[in-house]
């Protein structure tokens, strides 16, 4: 029962975060409804089982223990903010597709809640864009995708002005050289 409470409790705070942050970024109806399927019986009972405290996610111990996760398999299909929906052809090396640049918001916004849910007081914009940088080598996404979520990282963990570091980003659109680039 302290498995499946400290789990509820998880996925609300990390989604209070990830809504937090979709308004900041000028998306909020994708807060909303992000990550609806963790309620789901096959994502919520595997998270369950291999509950880390709220301190990290439960699928690497899932993967560790089984090699494998359910609820990941089930997860990141039905969840176009993470990379691997925008993958294929796994028998010839693995295309890597271009993310749609709301998808990529929602990926940041969810970068950023998984932070703060798991590192609490201690998190930082520094120290996620530090994980980035060194998770970025290991991530099958496509380079144009890798390239956006790392310079948006970057302005949020070096702007003396968050605020208006997220206007910014808001404001990206077709007039806009990083979202004409990325395009």
């Amino acid at each position: 029962m302290r498995n499946i409470l400290g789990h509820l409790k998880t996925i609300l705070v990390h989604k209070w975060w990830v809504f937090y942050y979709c308004c900041k970024l000028g998306i909020p109806l994708q807060g909303i409804v992000h990550d609806l399927s963790k309620f789901s019986p096959v994502e919520f009972f595997e998270s369950v089982r291999f509950y880390q405290g709220g301190k990290s996610s439960p699928i690497p111990a899932a993967k560790k223990k089984q090699g494998y996760s359910l609820a990941w398999q089930h997860h990141k299909g039905r969840n176009k903010h993470h990379y691997e929906y925008w993958t294929d052809n796994y028998d010839l090396g693995t295309t890597c597709i271009k993310m749609p640049y709301k998808y990529v918001l929602e990926l940041i916004a969810d970068y950023l809640a998984a932070g703060r849910t798991y590192n609490g007081k201690t998190f930082t914009f520094v120290d996620e864009y530090e994980w980035w940088v060194k998770a970025r080598e290991t991530r099958k996404m496509h380079p144009d995708t890798k390239d956006l979520v790392t310079s948006i990282l970057h302005g949020l963990a070096y702007s003396n002005n968050k605020r208006k570091a997220f206007r910014v980003i808001r404001r990206i659109n077709k007039e806009n050289e990083l979202y004409y680039k990325y395009m």
